[in-house]
């Protein structure tokens, strides 16, 4: 990351003050972090013009320069960008006591003619600054009562926060911190491969991996006609719902009608679920294989359907080298569901669409098969030609940005 040069003049535009989350206790490897997140932030950023991003003192600041920039969907974006902890909206000043009162009457007008209380906060990082910081808020907070004679100061349960903060080469105006998304930068944790389904887990599951850092390929299994294309639609809308948190996505869409029919035609009805998911961890380590990955993703939950029990998951990791991440596994439904809905995937998730795990559901599955016995049922399969067919009929589909 660069540093800002000028330490003479202020920054011209409003801007934001980032505060960068754990990649700071990366110790020696902290700048391979920061550089990762400048990157993932100007290609989100781009679509908004030209930026001059730069640390100083602790703080990296993200400076438009155009004017007519829009700050609402910048601070929409920057939202959803994994290593930042959080953000202020700014307006930087001069170092001098009227330019930072009228910023803070541009800044936090609006906002203080609709509440009742506030206070003002400040920091100086720059001791040659004349006032202190107690005493900048005084007089900031005193002048600012003035022009709005309706509020009143309130140290300790305020509605709105004005804070000042003086530094070696500019003030600046902001109001309360915006909280970002935490995590890592997606990229510093390897790549996997995540199994899509329409269902609400498997998109909060890939979004927890890419809050860890991981960069993800995204894989479907759809079992036309008995999935319609409306079916595939909901996934791929989906995967461009998730694109903005994730960056680039490619959605690997398998064929896997034959396979099912298959199944159904030479396994046991009550192991059939159980089948259907080694054949999609065996396609899903093909297609990781190809891709570079060093991981398979599952929206899996311990104990939530017959085919997530201790017994039955290790049935499914038996046909893997692979490590399978599942980041679900202790959590409950409505937790699941709070995540989804934070990040807009859940109304998506629940349009009745069927996927390619309910239309062949057995009526009666085993929760507690053994793995000897899941074998014996695949033994007469030819597996191998039946997961080459599968791979090499995928369609590849791409969602930049």
């Amino acid at each position: 990351m660069s540093n800002y040069n000028n330490a003479n003049a202020a920054p011209a535009n409003e801007m934001l003050l980032l505060k960068l989350g754990e990649l700071v206790l990366k110790g020696g490897n902290r700048r391979n972090f920061e550089d990762k997140l400048m990157s993932n932030l100007r290609r989100r950023l781009k679509v908004f013009g030209e930026f001059n991003i730069y640390t100083r003192q602790s703080t990296t600041y993200l400076e438009p320069k155009s004017e007519s920039c829009d700050m609402d969907g910048v601070c929409a974006a920057v939202s959803q960008v994994f290593g930042i902890a959080g953000f202020a909206r700014a307006f930087p000043c001069e170092k001098d006591m009227d330019a930072i009162l009228e910023t803070a009457k541009r800044c936090a007008g609006p906002a203080l003619e609709r509440v009742k209380t506030f206070k003002v906060e400040s920091k100086r990082s720059d001791k040659r600054f004349a006032l202190n910081s107690i005493q900048i808020s005084q007089w900031i907070g005193g002048e600012l009562h003035e022009c709005y004679p309706h509020l009143t100061a309130d140290m300790h349960r305020p509605e709105l926060t004005v804070t000042v903060e003086v530094r070696d080469y500019a003030a600046f105006v902001h109001l309360d911190h915006v909280p970002g998304a935490g995590g890592l930068p997606v990229g510093m944790g390897g790549r996997a491969v995540s199994l899509l389904s329409g269902g609400i887990d498997s998109p909060v599951a890939s979004w927890m991996m890419a809050k860890r850092g991981v960069a993800l390929e995204m894989i479907h299994f759809f079992s036309f006609p008995y999935t319609s294309p409306e079916a595939k639609e909901k996934v791929l809308k989906l995967a461009r719902l998730l694109t903005p948190w994730c960056g680039k996505l490619a959605v690997h869409v398998v064929p896997f009608t034959a396979i099912q029919e298959e199944l159904r035609r030479a396994c046991p009805e009550e192991l059939f679920t159980i089948l259907m998911r080694r054949f999609m961890m065996r396609i899903s380590e093909a297609v990781a294989l190809r891709c570079g990955a060093g991981a398979l993703i599952t929206g899996e939950s311990l104990g939530q359907v017959a085919s997530q029990t201790m017994g039955a998951l290790r049935c499914t990791n038996a046909v893997c080298t692979l490590p399978v991440l599942r980041p679900l596994v202790g959590m409950d439904k409505e937790e699941i569901i709070t995540v989804a809905r934070k990040i807009g995937t859940f109304e998506t998730s629940i349009l009745p669409y069927e996927d390619c795990c309910t239309v062949f559901t057995p009526r009666h599955p085993r929760t507690r098969p053994s793995l000897e016995e899941v074998e014996a049922a695949e033994a007469g399969l030819s597996i191998d030609a039946m997961v080459a067919e599968a791979v090499d009929h995928i369609e590849r589909i791409v969602f930049p940005i």
